[in-house]
């Protein structure tokens, strides 16, 4: 079966085929990134630009990573780099870009649907790397590959996220991936940050943490964005870890082992305290490692490379 989408531009329009196919395919990158050479020439030729329009460490490197991996020549544009400060619009840039032969566009945007407008207008494959409230799919990507490494499987696991909902392309990626993977997902936060919408897609709503830790397989902690709140959410910082913090007091009287994710930057000590972040139940770290593995699959895949198995690593590494 080919990947036939031309761009990646959210979770919600891929189907459960498409999905796993992405992440059959991160499995023999994975291989790739472990050893001395971290690198094949499939991408070779290839041109491809981070063009982020909101600050980025871990999505953008994580794209560079992967683009030079696969052999790919990559140029990163950020907003105070680009012409939009003189005002300049979006197509504009990305015209102005194309004309200079490019083959793929990386976007961040804070708009939510910036990467689907763009793709419209160019004729370079487009992938979202995060825009405005609406959908982040390489994270909701690697997320699932990581809790799929650590079960063996994603169907019928109970996944919550947790935090703010609200402002979160990550929660909502997660939640459109996981439940076409047939995963029971849940939500759990405070009232003013999980919108009473979100139980239409699907999904259970948790008042309580303690709640949440009696049930579920996996937690995926989210952080708490400040930065795009412009009231109060909550009392205080406090307040916000003694309900919903994920703590080590908390872990042990649920009883139970939780797998715990999360997609950083962390706010230790608000939504997740330091030794959660860094002890036996999580696989943060791991996510890191999944996301190089998982860029490289999807730009590989939209470059029109053949799905592979396992068994693929060896015949790229003779490449």
């Amino acid at each position: 079966m080919q990947f036939t989408r031309k761009h990646l531009l959210g979770l919600e329009e891929l189907t459960a085929d498409e999905i796993r196919m992405i992440l059959d395919t991160s499995v023999p990158f994975k291989e790739i990134s472990e050893r001395q050479i971290k690198k094949v020439p499939v991408l070779r030729g290839k041109t491809i630009i981070n063009l982020f329009f909101e600050p980025s460490t871990r999505t953008r490197t994580s794209f560079e990573f992967a683009e030079k991996r696969l052999s790919a020549d990559t140029i990163n544009v950020g907003i105070s780099q680009s012409s939009v400060v003189k005002g300049e619009t979006l197509v504009d840039t990305a015209r102005n870009l194309e004309a200079m032969r490019i083959d793929m566009v990386v976007i961040r945007h804070s708009a939510s649907g910036a990467p689907a407008f763009l793709s419209r207008r160019i004729d370079s494959n487009v992938i979202n790397a995060g825009d405005g409230w609406h959908e982040h799919p390489t994270q909701g990507l690697l997320d699932m590959l990581t809790i799929r490494d650590h079960f063996g499987r994603l169907e019928g696991l109970k996944v919550v996220i947790v935090g703010d909902i609200l402002h979160s392309r990550v929660a909502r990626s997660n939640i459109w991936g996981l439940k076409k993977m047939g995963a029971e997902v849940g939500v759990c936060g405070p009232p003013t940050l999980v919108p009473r919408a979100i139980a239409s897609l699907g999904v259970k709503i948790y008042p309580r943490i303690e709640d949440v830790l009696a049930e579920a397989d996996v937690l995926n902690v989210l952080r708490i964005q400040l930065e795009r709140m412009h009231s109060n959410m909550f009392p205080s910082l406090g307040e916000y870890n003694k309900l919903y913090g994920i703590t080590t007091a908390k872990l042990e009287k649920a009883g139970r082992d939780v797998l715990i994710l999360h997609p950083g930057p962390m706010n230790r000590g608000v939504e997740i305290d330091s030794d959660v972040a860094d002890g036996g139940h999580q696989v943060i770290l791991k996510q890191v490692t999944n996301g190089v593995a998982v860029r490289m699959a999807v730009l590989f895949l939209l470059s029109g490379g053949i799905p592979a198995g396992a068994s693929e690593a060896a015949r790229m590494s003779e490449s």
